[in-house]
């Protein structure tokens, strides 16, 4: 999302609704308390939509990551990710790193005692036509409530990784 501009074109419609009060008040027209409230709103939406285009939504991207989709969550401590199959064991670990740093929050809470946050990573292979079959790749653990990459544990299963169907 580019909050920026959603800013700037509403701090456009403000400055337009604030004229437009300013000249209701002038000639005492009918609608100018409702232009008042108008622009108020004007100003508290703009004033937010800024708040979110200083970039608080934006993460930081490790090198090497290829494309993930989150396919479980259980909001606390594991997260499953779904990675192509052309994926390779360099790659799986940039890419765990990413959903690490993606799905990070000091919101997730531990259930079941684990204080770790737990990121599976899968790739479906399709043994025989009709049979689709999740094969996972790898894994890692960090901390829930600390950002500390130093206490963060990856783990690829090469034996997973031979099963991958060969790219050519």
């Amino acid at each position: 999302m580019d909050f920026a501009t959603y800013t700037q074109w509403s701090l456009y419609g403000t400055l337009l609704a604030l004229i437009l009060m300013l000249l209701a008040l002038i000639l005492k027209w009918g609608i100018r308390f409702r232009l008042v409230g108008i622009t108020g709103f004007m100003a508290v939406l703009t004033i937010g939509l800024w708040g979110l285009s200083l970039g608080l939504f934006e993460r930081a991207e490790v090198p090497g990551s290829v494309k993930f989709s989150r396919v479980y969550d259980n909001g606390a401590n594991q997260i499953v990710i779904s990675v192509p199959t052309s994926v390779t064991p360099q790659t799986l670990e940039a890419t765990l790193l990413q959903a690490a740093n993606t799905y990070f929050s000091y919101g997730r809470g531990a259930k079941g005692g684990d204080n770790q946050l737990t990121i599976r990573a899968r790739a479906l292979i399709h043994p025989q036509p009709g049979l689709s079959k999740p094969l996972y790749l790898g894994q890692l653990q960090r901390p829930l409530g600390s950002q500390d990459d130093s206490q963060t544990k990856v783990e690829i299963n090469k034996k997973a990784f031979a099963q991958l169907p060969k790219v050519s």
